[in-house]
């Protein structure tokens, strides 16, 4: 088939949502599909090689190659989507995120899930909140790069406790809820002198943290280490679609402390008291759960290895690209 990805109005650059895309076309082109990336902008992620076809295509609409189907990647996308000429194929839009940040919610509900296109989501809590504006959608996980992370028994003969968790600046801090994180570990750092936190993300090295790690913008073999070096994995995050740190966390048989946020991003795969723990959307039951975790290494054990099964279970980015032309190829079916 052949399959466009639209990113007019959007772009790529170096952050989560880039990578999937880029990992998914990659896929679906090894997988033998004709993809194509259509953006308005030259493409600046520089961690993971495009093989699909980049093509700028601001205003001419002729540059835009005929297609079986044509995605919109983003909410800024949609409209340009909509407006592609039927050669360009079936409209869909692969939602990855419940984007307030771009716009309120009443405009996500006029102009994105009231857009003539078929919706497809990345995740369980994107599904139930469509659910709730009666918006049919398609679950389509990316997968995950179940060889990169697997457990390396640092965490067997040790009595020191290691806190890890995404640390994010900028527009996205409140949504990560760095200081959930932040004011969690200051609260049970000073009297537990076996406590220490490690951070990573792509910003420079924090000044006002009371960390004793961070990592800028580690390679995979990098964030591999970091991984089994943690215990416990902080996700208060309450903006998500499907969140990834934390399941890469859990492949090296990491524990996880999330929360029941709607948009927590984790539906899929931290189910409470099987494969992580679940606390309240607030932050003091976040603090009663590290704490908690904190002082049983058993069920840390128990529930990190479990962890690692469920995300197994949920496949790699070929099962899922493979299951995502599947689909493809049934809505083809149903349209001819």
């Amino acid at each position: 088939m052949r399959i466009i990805f639209d990113l007019r109005n959007v772009g790529l650059g170096n952050n989560g949502g880039s990578s999937t895309i880029i990992n998914s076309a990659n896929t679906l082109k090894n997988l033998g599909h004709d993809v194509f990336i259509v953006d308005s902008f030259p493409n600046k992620h520089t961690w993971t090689k495009l093989e699909a076809k980049h093509i700028l295509a601001r205003q001419d609409i002729k540059q835009i190659p005929d297609a079986d189907f044509i995605i919109a990647t983003g909410y800024k996308s949609v409209s340009p989507t909509v407006k592609s000429p039927p050669r360009c194929g079936i409209k869909m839009h692969w939602i990855r995120g419940w984007e307030t940040w771009q716009m309120p919610e009443n405009d996500i509900v006029r102009k994105v899930l009231n857009a003539k296109t078929i919706k497809l989501v990345n995740g369980i809590g994107l599904q139930r909140k469509l659910k709730q504006y009666k918006c049919k959608s398609h679950i389509v996980r990316p997968g995950y790069d179940i060889s990169n992370y697997r457990p390396l028994g640092y965490r067997e003969n040790r009595e020191e406790v290691i806190l890890g968790a995404l640390y994010n600046e900028g527009r996205n801090r409140g949504y990560k809820r760095v200081e959930w994180v932040c004011e969690t570990v200051f609260k049970y750092k000073s009297t537990r002198k076996y406590l220490k936190l490690w951070l990573f993300g792509t910003h420079k090295r924090p000044n006002r943290f009371i960390m004793d790690e961070y990592i800028q913008k580690p390679n995979l073999e990098q964030k591999n280490e970091f991984y089994n070096n943690v215990d416990i994995w902080l996700a208060p995050t309450m903006l998500e679609g499907l969140h990834m740190p934390p399941a890469e966390a859990m492949m090296t048989e990491c524990c996880v402390l999330g929360t029941d946020a709607e948009m927590s991003g984790m539906h899929d795969y931290l189910i409470h008291e099987k494969t992580g723990i679940v606390s309240k959307n607030n932050l003091n039951d976040f603090m009663k759960n590290t704490k908690r975790l904190i002082g049983d290494k058993d069920l840390r054990t128990r529930l990190g290895k479990n962890a690692r099964k469920k995300i197994l279970s949920l496949g790699d980015r070929e099962e899922n690209m493979k299951k995502f032309g599947e689909l493809l190829n049934r809505i083809k079916n149903e349209n001819i």
